[in-house]
């Protein structure tokens, strides 16, 4: 009778989980619907989702942390004017009584700016050649439409990295005294964009030879239809790629560089086999004289000459096999040696070495809704015990060492493989996070790769994945989807390009006069400072 009522309750503790379940994915289902609706009548939205707050938790507290008061720094700042430039100076003269002693100067460093029009005309000589033909002198290159490149620079400086629209440069300009509409303000953006388009392919290709790269996506919005936009970057580089699809094989796709390029290697018929795909159908490939197609109708034709059209089995062998190509172009092109791809538990960025975010693990706990007390606790237990092991691991990166290596994969084991919590679905989450054991503890045997993809806090402070890709979607929001291909070039280029500069601590003002041929600073490729220099 007791066993009888014992099983009762376990079974009726388990359905009342799964409803609690359904209850919060209609919840999160009907929040979304009122979003909808206070959108749609121009009402505020919701507030974010409260971050657990893991990550500046467990930093280090002391001088090499820098002390806060307040969540104000209390160390005093230097001086910003020492590397101002003095251009004039400019004596006040005092109105002081007689018998009055002069007591030196007060100086003050004041700043300025003067934005004015200046209309310049270009007198072209012509020239009639003895055979008839009329020669007219050129004109500067850096004039673009009867703009010149000064102009060319505020409007992309302006658009790029200050997010400003069109209509309101265009306002901006006119309330300057220029005249320019809308239509030339959108030539601007797209003008000269093979230079930047180059540099940009350029820091991609350079950034994936470093230790790590971090890797996200969002969506996005392209003549009309729905898209999604990879984030790649790192502590010293960002690029953007958008397409119609955030599959595996598109993010191959944007691994490569852009260049069109099929190999079968080692790399290739090793990605096929751990993909599981019939020894047979490797050994097709492996027994091949063609190993390089350079386009994607090569590649298609050499799959049709193989038989796998026709093939109805699963995994699909012609999916497996342009995936295991692209990961075999992408290491036949020297990239991604070495290099961790840190992201979260996304499956389209399962390649090479993979490294899982700790944040995006923990956060899967954070989000879990409890029933009760006895849940609520079990939750609360299990963060506390997260943190506490996250805390070890930023120590690690610090003075790593074999004896804390061994250490620290014991009480991993500890942690998420422990008994019965009295939730299960708490209980099934940390059998799924020890699953990915080896993802999450590759920073014992690479300390110098990231522990999240979010910000890492470490000597060097940067920002990653998510607050790279902030930039993007802000930039979505405020002036929507693209219509031209061009058009989404320019944006993915110059976004890239302005949180590159932003990392490598110069100027994307300076960078765009520098390209466009403005007297200036030098600044250096970029590709050249992302680089990682030679062991």
């Amino acid at each position: 009778m007791v066993r009888d009522l014992i099983g009762e309750v376990t079974r009726l503790r388990s359905e009342n989980e799964k409803l609690v379940g359904a209850l919060s994915k209609l919840k999160v289902e009907h929040q979304a619907v009122k979003d909808e609706l206070a959108r749609l009548k121009h009402l505020p939205p919701r507030p974010l989702h409260k971050p657990s707050g893991m990550d500046k938790a467990t930093d280090a507290k002391g001088p090499e942390a820098g002390d806060d008061k307040g969540g104000r720094l209390t160390r005093r700042r230097a001086s910003q004017l020492d590397k101002l430039t003095i251009g004039a100076t400019v004596v006040v003269r005092a109105k002081a009584p007689v018998g009055s002693r002069h007591k030196g100067y007060e100086d003050i460093t004041v700043q300025d700016l003067s934005l004015r029009p200046l209309v310049t005309r270009y007198r072209r000589e012509r020239w009639e050649t003895p055979d008839g033909e009329t020669i007219v002198a050129e004109l500067d290159s850096a004039i673009v439409g009867g703009y010149g490149p000064n102009l060319h620079r505020l409007v992309l400086a302006l658009h790029f990295s200050g997010q400003v629209i069109c209509e309101r440069i265009v306002a901006l300009l006119n309330g300057m005294g220029v005249v320019i509409s809308k239509r030339q303000v959108v030539r601007l953006l797209t003008a000269k964009l093979e230079t930047f388009r180059a540099e940009d392919a350029a820091v991609l290709k350079a950034g994936l030879s470093g230790a790590y790269v971090t890797v996200d996506d969002t969506g996005a919005r392209h003549a009309g239809k729905s898209g999604y936009t990879t984030q790649i970057g790192s502590s010293n580089f960002t690029t953007f790629r958008t397409g119609p699809s955030k599959s595996r094989l598109a993010f191959l796709s944007r691994l490569c560089g852009g260049v069109s390029l099929y190999v079968i290697n080692e790399a290739a018929l090793e990605y096929m086999k751990e993909r599981g795909m019939p020894q047979i159908v490797i050994d097709k490939f492996a027994h091949c004289k063609d190993r390089v197609f350079s386009s994607p109708e090569e590649w298609e034709r050499h799959l049709r000459e193989l038989g796998l059209s026709e093939l109805k089995v699963l995994p699909d062998p012609i999916l497996i096999a342009s995936e295991g190509a692209l990961w075999g172009a992408v290491r036949h092109q020297g990239l991604l040696p070495d290099t961790v791809v840190v992201s979260d538990d996304a499956g389209q960025f399962r390649v090479g070495a993979h490294v899982l975010c700790w944040v995006h693990a923990e956060r899967l706990v954070h989000k879990l809704i409890p029933a009760d007390d006895k849940q609520r606790n079990a939750i609360e237990v299990a963060k506390r015990m997260i943190w506490w092991f996250y805390r070890c691991l930023k120590d690690y990166k610090l003075a790593p060492g074999f004896e804390q290596t061994q250490l620290l994969r014991a009480r991993f084991d500890r942690i998420f493989k422990r008994g019965r919590t009295g939730y299960a679905t708490l209980d099934s989450l940390l059998k799924r996070l020890h699953r990915h054991k080896d993802e999450l503890l590759r920073v014992l045997e690479r300390p110098e790769i990231p522990l999240n993809s979010r910000r890492m806090r470490s000597i060097r402070p940067t920002n990653a994945s998510e607050n790279d890709i902030r930039a993007f979607v802000t930039k979505r929001k405020i002036s929507g989807g693209t219509v031209s291909d061009q058009g989404r070039d320019a944006r993915d280029v110059m976004l890239g390009l302005a949180k590159t500069c932003m990392k490598l601590k110069l100027s994307f003002y300076d960078y765009i006069g520098a390209r466009l041929g403005i007297p200036g600073p030098k600044i250096p490729d970029l590709a050249n400072l992302v680089r990682p220099a030679p062991a």
